[in-house]
């Protein structure tokens, strides 16, 4: 029996493989990868059952969360072209052929959120 799952789920997991070299999407290409992670969650469970050793099953947690992770930036990455956005209040920076074209100063943003203008006018209140 256990011969017989550890097969099938590596018969899957050739599948996936197949279906990631071929695509025709990208979005095809990582849905494969995310089931050969799956299937290799499967199989490392599997593997803590014939062992009988608990412990595995951490592992495969483990791995199960870094490829939901992996996943979801890989996704991020092809859907905006970058895995970081600008913060709250702050420019994005945009890379041309001679670096960025927006200096430091054009990203300093003060921390009360506050415009020039209204710091401008609690200074003279004060």
């Amino acid at each position: 029996m256990w011969v017989a799952a550890s097969l099938a789920i590596l018969v899957v997991m050739l599948m996936a493989i197949i279906r990631a070299l071929k695509g025709p999407t990208v979005y095809d290409r990582i849905l494969a990868v995310n089931m050969f992670g799956t299937k290799t969650v499967l199989l490392i469970a599997l593997l803590a059952a014939i062992a009988d050793r608990a412990d595995y099953l951490d592992i495969a947690l483990v791995y199960a969360m870094i490829n939901f992770i992996a996943i979801l930036a890989v996704m991020k990455y092809f859907e905006t072209g970058s895995l970081g956005h600008p913060g709250k209040g702050e420019a994005p920076v945009t890379a041309g052929p001679d670096g960025p074209e927006l200096g430091a100063e054009d990203l300093q943003v003060p921390e009360d959120g506050a415009t020039d203008e209204s710091t401008d006018e609690n200074r003279e209140q004060s």
